[in-house]
């Protein structure tokens, strides 16, 4: 499997770990199209590797990401190979885009959350909307004192970023606050919600999480796969996946109103909205 990936690094830290490493630190990870496609690559080829038994996500720099790169929304998607079962990539109007962000955000989410290897994500600074993507499909979350999740798209007139898992990672209130407002959730308030596992000083981030994945390296793979799979049966039965289609079809709802209103696909009047409260 090709290694030489520009988006992300891969190593193996620890003993039956893995560990991929956002390396786009000059545009705070922001993530495009090849981010995804190589995040996805290098998750495949953990999940193969009979010697790794947990899989870390990490990021370089001062922030884990800022989200999604709004410069490289359209790309060509003969450039990336495809996993799902999305075509018609090209056709015009809301058609096309959805095929994209189904096979590339949703699609893409959900073949993450569902790898049967326990994921941990070590996360440093700020989260923003879809960087909230690369997180939350992970099953455990460590992260540093100075750690926030926002997701302030409701000023671009939609409702929230595709992976609409916002009522399962943060409850029903929060994420009513967090979309409604815009506002950061801090890595305190954060684990009080349950949304993350643990809060360390930014200096341990690394070793913490790295003795958290050792620590569940010891248990055999099988044992792990059948517990992930257990919980996630529960979130599952919960209606998660049918909560996340509904959620990404009102999306493409607020796309094509801003196409009609706007011309584009966000209001632009929310980019500045949201950098006055920042």
């Amino acid at each position: 499997m090709a290694d030489d990936w520009t988006r992300i690094r891969y190593d193996n830290p620890s003993e039956r770990v893995a560990r991929i490493t956002l390396a786009r630190p000059e545009a705070a990870n922001a993530q495009d199209y090849l981010m995804i496609s190589e995040l996805n690559a290098a998750l495949d080829k953990a999940a193969r590797d009979d010697q790794v038994r947990v899989i870390v996500l990490a990021a370089d720099g001062k922030h884990f990401s800022s989200g999604h790169d709004l410069s490289a929304l359209k790309p060509d998607m003969d450039d990336f190979p495809t996993v799902g079962t999305q075509c018609h990539f090209e056709a015009p109007g809301a058609e096309g885009y959805m095929a994209k962000e189904a096979e590339m955000y949703v699609g893409m989410c959900w073949r993450w959350r569902n790898i049967p290897k326990p994921t941990i994500c070590a996360v440093q600074g700020k989260v923003i909307a879809g960087g909230l993507m690369l997180v939350w499909p992970m099953d455990m979350i460590v992260c540093s004192e100075d750690a926030s999740f926002s997701d302030p798209v409701v000023a671009f007139g939609v409702n929230g970023h595709e992976y609409f898992v916002h009522p399962y990672e943060a409850g029903a209130r929060l994420a009513k606050e967090m979309l409604f407002t815009g506002r950061a959730i801090t890595a305190d308030e954060a684990l009080r919600h349950g949304m993350v596992n643990k809060v360390v000083p930014r200096d341990e981030l690394e070793s913490e999480t790295l003795a958290l994945a050792e620590h569940i390296a010891k248990r055999p793979m099988f044992g792990l796969t059948l517990a992930k799979q257990s919980v996630n049966n529960s979130l599952d039965a919960m209606g998660m996946y049918t909560s996340i289609q509904s959620a990404f079809g009102l999306h493409h709802v607020a796309h094509s109103n801003n196409q009609i209103n706007h011309g584009m696909l966000i209001d632009p009047e929310g980019l500045k909205v949201i950098r006055d409260e920042a």
